[in-house]
């Protein structure tokens, strides 16, 4: 199985897009590449931790390729949005790849350049390491599906 962490506003709506994928095995939400250990939500949200929020992914590459699961992530970011997506406005809510395995690198900078070419402003979605990544609280795993109503900047049907 392979691993990837990505952020794209709101986990949310990030998680369950991704849980529904054929190929993926598991998700969860968290927060990837801040300065503390083990943040709350609310130091996440107020206080200058570096977080994004992001998703967990841990898929089948026999069944889902990186550059397949890529292009699924690109189809629901805006990627020349800094630190925001949808109403959701701060750095937590940056758009991000972070991997955690360094033969990914090369197809995650390729799928970037070529996304590149469908926006006349930059893409600013970092691709970094993975330096950190903490679950979120057990209230915010899965909460699109305890709370179907809920607020999430992405289409999911």
């Amino acid at each position: 199985m392979k691993e990837i962490v990505l952020a794209g506003g709101c986990f949310w709506g990030v998680e369950e897009f991704f849980a529904r994928i054929d190929g993926v095995i598991e998700t969860d939400a968290g927060y990837a590449n801040g300065r503390i250990e083990n943040p709350t939500y609310e130091q996440v949200c107020y206080e200058n931790t570096g977080f994004a929020e992001a998703v967990y992914i841990q898929y089948d590459e026999t069944k889902l390729s990186l550059e397949e699961l890529l292009d699924k992530y690109w189809s629901i970011i805006n990627p020349t949005a800094l630190n925001r997506q949808g109403n959701d406005v701060g750095s937590q809510y940056r758009t991000g790849i972070y991997y955690l395995n360094e033969e990914d690198l090369r197809a995650i900078v390729e799928s970037k350049e070529r996304i590149q070419h469908n926006y006349e402003k930059k893409v600013v979605t970092e691709i970094k390491l993975l330096e950190n990544y903490y679950k979120a609280e057990e209230y915010h795993q899965r909460y699109l599906k305890k709370n179907p109503g809920g607020y999430c900047h992405i289409k999911l049907d």
